[in-house]
């Protein structure tokens, strides 16, 4: 069977000695980089996220060495996810252990390579149509939160519940009074891993606010970059859905106020990148862009403190500060950054 040509381009890793050469004839329409099974482990484990092979391709060895590395493999935070198939000369004593481990699939000699064909291109398929909105939140990639920064927010968030009580009680009050609504604005947004939860704030525009986004593009901040129509980010100038007390409520940042529960519940951190809403999360699926996704999303982070609401800062800019941090982020720099945030909180913006 033909393969789909959309397909012909994939990526496969392959350590398989003794099938290298049946591999190069009848596999040779895939992009497949070989190493030998001492090189396997370290050239796998150095790749970026924007160069990722689509499926790796192991061959079951004598002494059983790949399944240590198979457990590496679906521990480490970007290759858990990807496709792995094994080939094997012989059923031995390690095929029931091949079919226990998180493995895609197990191909024993002699096997039709149409079908090893056809089997990689249904799993690459299978896995890009997957993750398709709004069922993101059944995505498995799990982000664990370092002991020292959870501990970290839980304190951080408990106290100032705490201590900001009476400020609570007063905005839901005003909020109340303001305009017609719920105090509590709900929304689904995405974090890490493409993790889908109920994100909390203030509400700070009208009732029907979601339904008139699709009709306010001509304002959003980020259009037009590039030469797309559509963007990754919604921020719009001079938002004629926020409501009076809503603009101060978010030049004082008091609308992000029920996000401390966000914290103390773990479905945030308080440093970290923004949890987006689904319309924006569901345009950065791509590798160059989705490593924003491998760090913790949080209540602030480097885009609050450097360029926020500032006209002049691009997408490409917002999503780049993105994965600057997911690529370094740590206990000392989450700290370096809230101090940051206060004066950031008061600056005025009107996106």
């Amino acid at each position: 069977m033909p393969l789909n040509s959309d397909f012909g381009g994939l990526k496969i890793a392959a350590c398989v000695p003794d099938f290298e050469g049946e591999i190069k004839s009848q596999l040779e329409d895939f992009q497949i980089t070989y190493s030998g099974t001492r090189q396997y482990g370290s050239y796998l484990f150095s790749l970026a996220l924007n160069n990722l092979p689509d499926v790796l391709l192991i061959e079951i060895d004598k002494d059983g060495t790949c399944f240590e590395l198979i457990k590496q493999i679906r521990t480490h935070i970007l290759l858990k996810g990807i496709i792995i198939i094994l080939l094997a000369r012989q059923k031995d004593e390690w095929y029931d252990k091949a079919l226990k481990t998180k493995v895609n699939d197990v191909y024993i000699a002699p096997f039709n390579y149409d079908d090893l064909r056809e089997r990689i291109t249904f799993l690459v398929k299978f896995k890009l149509i997957k993750p398709k909105f709004p069922d993101l939140e059944y995505v498995s990639e799990e982000y664990k939160i370092p002991i020292a920064k959870r501990m970290f927010d839980i304190l951080f968030s408990g106290l100032l519940i705490l201590f900001l009580s009476p400020i609570f009680l007063i905005v839901a009050i005003l909020v109340k009074l303001d305009s017609k609504g719920s105090v509590l604005y709900k929304s689904k947004r995405v974090g890490t891993g493409y993790k889908i939860f109920n994100f909390y704030k203030f509400r700070s525009m009208r009732m029907d606010a979601d339904q008139q986004i699709s009709n306010l593009s001509e304002l959003n901040q980020y259009a037009g970059e590039d030469g797309n129509e559509k963007s990754a980010f919604v921020k719009l100038k001079n938002d004629p859905r926020v409501t009076r007390l809503g603009a101060f409520l978010r030049r004082s940042s008091l609308d992000e106020l029920p996000q401390l529960f966000n914290i103390l519940k773990g479905d945030m951190s308080t440093i970290g990148n923004r949890p987006l809403p689904l319309y924006e999360a569901e345009m950065l699926t791509s590798n160059e862009w989705s490593l924003r996704f491998l760090a913790p999303a949080g209540l602030t982070g480097l885009w609050q403190i450097s360029k926020r609401g500032r006209e002049d800062m691009s997408e490409r800019e917002r999503k780049k500060l993105d994965n600057f941090y997911a690529e370094n982020y740590s206990f000392w720099f989450d700290i370096k950054i809230l101090f940051k945030t206060i004066p950031a909180i008061f600056q005025k913006e009107k996106v």
